[in-house]
Parts: structure tokens; sequence; C-alpha cells
């Protein structure tokens, strides 16, 4: 399915989850900005919204409650995405209310969240960036405990690749991805493949998709 099919999937499921104030949250805070994020930058990254949670809910370090736009959790991480906006509400934000936010963002990395921030123009004008950002905070997470050593940095990137997605990885992909032909794509794969870093998941004569091999030792 394409981002529009896999995005209404993702609301409704989170819908249909919630209630009281959490679902109205959820309603009113989820808009364009957060949808913008989701298409532009995470959707061109991942193409899945797994272990994602739009306007999670979080205990305030006062005993209230906040939300976070996205938290992205998973055994042993948890990253906070945010979308700024820059409007009225910002340029007259207060004294206190600008400390009340630094203050807030300082608690989430006690509490051991990584926190990203992008503001509204970043993820409309420079989407790539962003990607870039994300990819490489998420495959830090991921990556860290690979011996990666070895490889050569085209082979290292579709071991990071293969891993941000948790799922099965194409050749065509890859193409554009490493934006290399279709002859060395398909070389790195077969070095790989000899390497045991991955294995062919479909197709005999030809192979249509790779995954992890278990010589790659996954870190959760």
């Amino acid at each position: 399915m394409g981002f529009e099919e896999e995005y209404q999937a993702f609301m409704n499921a989170h819908l249909q989850a919630r209630k009281g104030e959490r679902l109205r949250r959820l309603q009113e805070g989820h808009n364009q900005a957060e949808m913008l994020f989701l298409k532009e930058v995470w959707w061109p990254s991942f193409y899945h919204f797994r272990y994602l949670h739009p306007e999670y809910e979080i205990n305030d370090f006062k005993d209230g409650t906040r939300y976070l736009d996205f938290a992205y959790i998973r055994p042993a991480i948890r990253i906070c995405l945010e979308v700024d906006g820059y409007g009225p509400h910002l340029k007259n934000i207060s004294r206190w209310q600008f400390s009340d936010s630094l203050e807030r963002q300082n608690q989430l990395v006690i509490d051991g969240w990584t926190v990203i921030r992008f503001s509204y123009d970043q993820v409309k004008d420079k989407p790539r960036r962003c990607q870039q950002i994300v990819q490489q905070v998420i495959g830090r997470w991921l990556g860290d405990e690979l011996d990666l050593t070895s490889l050569s940095f085209s082979e290292k990137e579709v071991i990071r690749l293969a891993i941000r997605k948790g799922e099965d990885i194409s050749p065509i992909e890859l193409e554009k991805y490493l934006n290399l032909s279709d002859k060395t794509v398909k070389k790195v794969l077969s070095q790989l493949v000899d390497k045991k870093m991955l294995i062919p998941a479909s197709g005999i004569k030809r192979i249509r998709s790779y995954r992890l091999g278990d010589q790659v030792k996954h870190p959760i």
C-alpha cells in the first residue's frame, strides 16, 4: 500500500485504541504539520509506521500530562519527534512559557528520551535533510552494536537500511536509495550474501528481495 492507505490505517488504529482526553488530543492535536512530517519525512525514510505513536501521552515533571507530537518506542529506545510551527502563539510566547518549554525538553532527556525537533518550514522546504537526520538517529540506535568495520560504505548503507526498515529490501529500492547502477547494486548484494549479512528472501533465478542474515546480530 501507498502512503495514503497506510496513513489512514495508522491513524484509525490509534483512534480506535483511545478514549477520553487521549482521543480528543489525537483528534485535535494531529494537524497539517504532523501529517506533512509523516508524508514528507517519515514515510520516504521507512515506508511503514511501526513503533510510531502520534500525540503520545507522558507524565509531566509537574505531575501533569503532556503530549509528544510523535514517539518512536522500541525496547531500550525512546525517541521524541516534535514539529514546531512558527505562528502568532509562538511569537507571543511569554518568558515563563519559553522557560517551561526548555524545562520540559530537559526533563525528557533526563528521563531517557532522545529529543529531535524540526520546524514546520524545515519539514516543508527541506524534507530530505529532515529524512537524513531521522535516519541517522534511528540508525545509530539500531546499528551501534553491529561490527560493520569490515564492510564498504555501500555495504554498510545497505545493512543500515535493512535494519531501519525491519523488513525485506529490494534491488530496485537500493538503486534509488544509493543512487547506484543495477550492476553495482547486484555486486554489493552478492558480496553481502557471501558474508552472510544478507540472505535471499524471494525469487530463485532472479532474486527480488533480501533480508538480514544470521551474521547480523540485531541489537534489540
